[in-house]
């Protein structure tokens, strides 16, 4: 029986395709995150943007306000708040 080379280079390719790895964890990101808008977690995104990667994370304040900190995934240095 013929071997398909198929799977490996899909797997190949996936790998090629994602995101750069980042330097800090998606919780140091919320750490970082709430230590600048205090409140609760609504979302956690590691997105390539211009700049390179980032993490995107969305607070909810005691207040009802709702702020998207936009911190540098290698750095873990605040964007913007």
């Amino acid at each position: 029986m013929k071997k398909s080379l198929f799977p490996p280079l899909l797997v190949l390719l996936f790998l090629m395709s994602s995101p750069a790895l980042a330097d800090i964890s998606k919780q140091e990101a919320v750490s970082i995150a709430q230590s600048v808008h205090p409140g609760r977690v609504l979302a956690v995104k590691l997105v390539q943007a211009n700049n390179g990667t980032v993490y995107r994370v969305k607070t909810l304040s005691a207040g009802g306000d709702v702020h998207i900190i936009v911190i540098d995934a290698s750095s873990g240095k605040v964007i913007s708040k």
